[in-house]
């Protein structure tokens, strides 16, 4: 009863931020994503009657606390789900770094589901699989697809309606890049959770957003079925920055740009204003994601590697589904 899942982290393009049940996982607004081919997450489940209790080991290290919680909780759902009272041992490898801002938790999310449903024996199909990974992490649902991807906000109650969906594949546009720019290795200090939750309660915008952000998405959708990167990349980088002006907003601020987040933000509108186009999006977190095209992408790269405190720079076609894969971490 052991099973290994690999799945990608995804960005927003037009971001979910704030649940309207805390419990189930339920956002405020509806959100569209595109999944990473370059950042991903392996987890490999066994189940079995040798395991005392449930053991959870991220990037090499036994965990514990929070983030153990959580893992165990999407467990005891799985558990529940076959009817099995069997622990398990997971272990999970990012290739990138953890709880900084570049999505782990959603990747790291789909990959658990996957691996552990498929090991206690349970062929559930891609939305009862988008619902359960949304459970552990919200922005995980998105991360079983690949490609375009546009997460419902659902109406009913138990959250049955709030999955999930594919709109284009990983090769519908082939020449869309998204470039990673890494301003710091380090865990951020203010989880998107407990943000999220303080955003709804006391910033004095948060109506302005949910108003404005129905508009985003159909403009983000229609510039992706049209291969509009003008109105993709100023559409998602203007999402982007009232996200964090709620963030900024509420009380006590949440910042989590640090200067060189600033440095690449100034960067790229003045290689807009030069002729070299490209738009910037960041999640809850420091680092900043490029989108550009093909054409661009080397010269991007270049210069995102040459702003002062960029460590890595990390280049991303759009990545394929979550997958069950054969070769085990344990």
């Amino acid at each position: 009863m052991k099973s290994t899942a690999l799945a990608n982290a995804n960005i927003a393009l037009v971001k979910y931020w704030g649940k309207r049940d805390e419990k189930l996982i339920l956002p405020q607004n509806s959100n569209v994503s595109v999944t990473l081919s370059e950042l991903s997450t392996i987890t490999t489940v066994e189940f079995s009657d040798d395991y005392d209790e449930d053991i959870f080991i991220l990037d090499d290290k036994v965990t514990s606390g929070k983030d153990k919680e959580r893992v165990l909780s999407q467990l005891d759902m799985v558990r529940e789900i076959a009817k099995s009272s069997q622990k398990a041992k997971v272990v999970s490898k990012n290739n990138f770094p953890t709880a900084a801002g570049l999505a782990s938790s959603a990747s790291g999310s789909a990959a658990l589901v996957m691996a552990a449903t498929d090991a206690i024996g349970l062929n559930l199909d891609k939305k009862d699989l988008s619902i359960l990974a949304r459970r552990g992490s919200g922005s995980s649902c998105r991360s079983i697809y690949g490609g375009f991807v546009e997460w419902n906000k659902g109406e009913a109650g138990d959250g049955t309606d709030s999955y999930a969906k594919k709109i284009e594949s990983y090769d519908y546009w082939p020449e869309l890049r998204v470039v990673v720019g890494v301003v710091t290795l380090s865990e951020k200090e203010v989880k998107s959770r407990s943000g999220m939750k303080q955003t709804v309660e006391t910033c004095p915008f948060y109506d302005g957003w949910l108003k404005s952000v129905d508009k985003d998405i159909l403009d983000v959708k229609e510039a992706f079925k049209n291969k509009d990167f003008s109105l993709l990349g100023k559409t998602s980088e203007h999402n982007a920055l009232k996200m964090h002006a709620l963030m900024i907003a509420t009380v006590p601020s949440i910042i989590y740009w640090n200067p060189s987040t600033i440095r690449i933000m100034n960067a790229v509108k003045l290689w807009r204003e030069n002729g070299l186009e490209s738009y910037f999006t960041i999640d809850a977190g420091p680092q900043v994601k490029l989108l550009c095209l093909e054409k661009d992408e080397q010269e991007i790269i270049s210069r995102l590697k040459a702003v002062d405190g960029v460590i890595d720079v990390i280049s991303c076609k759009l990545g394929r589904d979550a997958k069950i894969i054969y070769e085990h971490l344990f």
